[in-house]
């Protein structure tokens, strides 16, 4: 049995998969000679384009597509009907398959008639080369990016006196030059100081560009994004299809909502994506859920049981999945990386992975990295029985926290043996005022202006966090807040309350380890290592309570088996490795109250705890024996011991174990 898929409920996740035999193979390869139509998708006579077999692949066909670059957006006409009868789209033997939302373009001109100098009228400095296409209708039939801007179909929820309105108010169309994206300016004069970047005219029809250098684009391969999407049905509700080891790039699709990825379910349930890869979307990586709030849900209506795994999602503008009301998710094994760059974190549909009223769905062995001014995992409002275990949330870069779990205040959601490792912070540093003198000895607590979290609940009441390792935070491992008022119908507001934190491991967090909203929570078996003053805290009712952890087990009961220590924690997120390394000595002078401490200094010396019954293997997936086990996510802790730390080599392509 698989005990990591062991939800909160305690039963198993509902795999649903199975081993399938297609009647029918169709085969695709754009390197034949020949026309569309000549072929009958026979390996001897394969079609040229993949929308030809996805016109006339039926439940039960395997579509195999032969090595090349493919530029258009497959749209399948049909779906399977069962998990025995899928369509399946894959690359033949594990051949680089790209689907390219982009054209090849090599018909510019040097740009003429526009002035760097607003306030002169000469033309282009010496030495300062810049480029012009005009774009061909023919590419842009139907859908033209370079039209449309990024803003929201839906722009309820944006605040525009928050943020900057640029990156929402640019064109959707990219330009790449050697796969590397250039960056859009938003007038032509800019072009004078900024190299490798890009203007659109008014009308989206003519676009300029200048490469790092100045060099000459007719040396290198540049393409310009014309389609909104890859891989996406045009008919909604199609399900049980396949997308199997696939590259799909430089989609041009808006921010969400509504939800369109660049591989895209459209309301599809059932569909398995792996071993693909997401290259630069403009919005959304993957969407699998009901794409949009304002769609009607038919009563018999299916929304999820999708599965993500062994994908590669690559600088994402704004999420890297994205899914609504889906339920019975598995993700695992995958890397999203580079998340955000778009900038449009208050446009509330940002992050590495947001998902909104998800329930029974497992996470598992995914490394999330690198994400900008956006969460690595949103959980948005009502989401139920969802396990979250075994994953790397590291370095997010201007990060307000790694996983946000939103009005969620009905059933568990369990957090365990992950690994949360730097999370920047989010603030303007000209805000956060100066204290003189002792003026600042009582504000125990920031003015929301600071802050940097792993995990951050928001009216979530319920919520299991256990035997994770948490460190490098900006301000504090855990940050909770009751939310009354984010209710509908005749519910209820959320507490925050119920929050259990067991045998974690807290190291170097800026502030605090735990900021508890009120003392209505559990916590037991961590050990917090390396933390400044009053580091566990109760914010209410005001006076906030800062703690450390003899005042914390004394005046709440709280950490009973808790311990502190003093001793280095190494993790590389390039290498996926983690040491732990033993401390001589103290890093202070013995001060009056210090002597109240057990400080543990010797990683050999870390008591073992209690073992929590909701959690019974560690971080690696083995099974943890007897009673007790270490606080945080591994089985034993050795010093100088290099633990690689890569999830996704836990188990092989095939399941099983490594």
């Amino acid at each position: 049995m698989d005990i990591t898929s062991i939800l909160p409920e305690g039963k198993s996740f509902a795999f649903w998969e199975q081993e399938q035999r297609y009647e029918q193979e169709l085969h695709v390869d754009c390197n034949q000679d020949g026309e569309v139509g000549e072929r009958d998708g026979s390996i001897q006579k394969p079609f040229l384009t993949i929308n030809e077999a996805a016109s006339v692949a039926v439940p039960g066909t395997r579509v195999w597509i032969h090595g090349g670059v493919y530029r258009e957006c497959v749209h399948p006409a049909m779906g399977g009907t069962g998990p025995d009868q899928m369509i399946c789209y894959e690359a033949w033997q594990k051949e680089p398959v790209w689907i390219k939302a982009s054209v090849e373009v090599r018909d510019f001109t040097r740009s003429q008639g526009w002035r760097l100098n607003h306030f002169s009228t000469d033309g282009l400095a010496e030495g300062i080369s810049i480029w012009e296409l005009k774009l061909n209708p023919e590419d842009f039939k139907g859908y033209n990016p370079f039209c449309a801007v990024n803003i929201l179909h839906d722009r309820l929820f944006l605040e525009y006196d928050k943020t900057d309105m640029t990156t929402y108010l640019n064109r959707r169309g990219m330009v790449f030059c050697d796969g590397k994206p250039l960056l859009q300016v938003q007038l032509y004069g800019q072009l004078g100081t900024q190299e490798n970047a890009y203007w659109v005219e008014a009308n989206g029809q003519t676009v300029h560009f200048r490469l790092r250098g100045d060099q000459d684009p007719g040396k290198h391969l540049i393409e310009i994004t014309c389609r909104e999407q890859c891989f996406a049905p045009e008919i909604p509700f199609l399900s049980y299809i396949k997308v199997k080891g696939i590259t799909c790039a430089h989609a041009a699709g808006g921010a969400p909502v509504p939800q369109r990825g660049s591989i895209s379910c459209f309301r599809g349930h059932h569909w398995i994506i792996e071993d693909c890869e997401v290259d630069w979307a403009n919005g959304v990586g993957i969407d699998m859920g009901n794409e949009c709030w304002h769609h009607c849900v038919p009563e018999d209506q299916i929304i999820g049981n999708t599965i993500i795994r062994r994908c590669r999602i690559k600088d994402a503008g704004v999420c890297g999945i994205a899914g609504l009301f889906a339920q019975n998710l598995l993700i695992e094994d995958n890397v999203i990386e580079g998340t955000g760059w778009q900038k449009m974190e208050l446009s509330w549909e940002a992050g590495g992975m947001k998902i909104h009223n998800c329930t029974n769905s497992l996470i598992r062995r995914n490394i999330f990295t690198r994400t900008f001014r956006a969460d690595h995992l949103w959980l948005d409002c009502n989401n139920e029985n969802n396990r979250i275990t075994q994953n790397l949330f590291l370095d997010g870069i201007e990060q307000r926290d790694a996983v946000f779990i939103e009005c969620t205040r009905d059933g568990v959601n369990l957090i365990d043996h992950n690994i949360f490792w730097n999370v920047e912070g989010r603030f303007d540093p000209g805000k956060v005022q100066e204290e003189a003198g002792s003026s600042g000895w009582y504000k125990m607590e920031e003015d929301g202006i600071v802050n940097g979290y792993a995990i951050y609940a928001e009216g979530t009441d319920h919520l299991y966090i256990a035997n994770n390792l948490i460190g490098k935070c900006r301000s504090a491992g855990y940050f909770a807040k009751a939310v009354a008022f984010r209710m509908h119908g005749n519910l209820r507001g959320g507490t925050s309350r119920d929050a259990h934190f067991i045998n974690n491991i807290f190291y170097e967090c800026g502030e605090a380890a735990i900021k508890m909203p009120t003392e209505k929570n559990e916590a037991e078996g961590n050990l917090y290592v390396s933390m400044n003053g009053g580091y566990l805290r109760i914010l209410y009712p005001a006076p906030p309570c800062c703690l450390d952890l003899p005042a914390w087990q004394e005046f709440y009961g709280f950490d009973k088996e808790g311990q502190e220590g003093i001793f280095q924690i190494d993790v590389d997120t390039k290498q996926y490795t983690l040491q732990f390394h033993s401390a001589d000595k103290y890093p202070w002078d013995t001060m009056r109250g210090r002597q109240r401490h057990q400080y543990v200094m010797k990683i050999e010396d870390i008591k073992t705890v209690k073992k929590d019954p909701q959690v019974s293997s560690d971080f690696f997936g083995m099974l943890l024996e007897g009673d007790q086990c270490n606080p945080g996510p591994f089985g034993d802790l050795v010093a100088e011991k290099i633990y690689h730390i890569d999830p996704r080599k836990l188990v092989s392509k095939e399941g099983g174990l490594l």
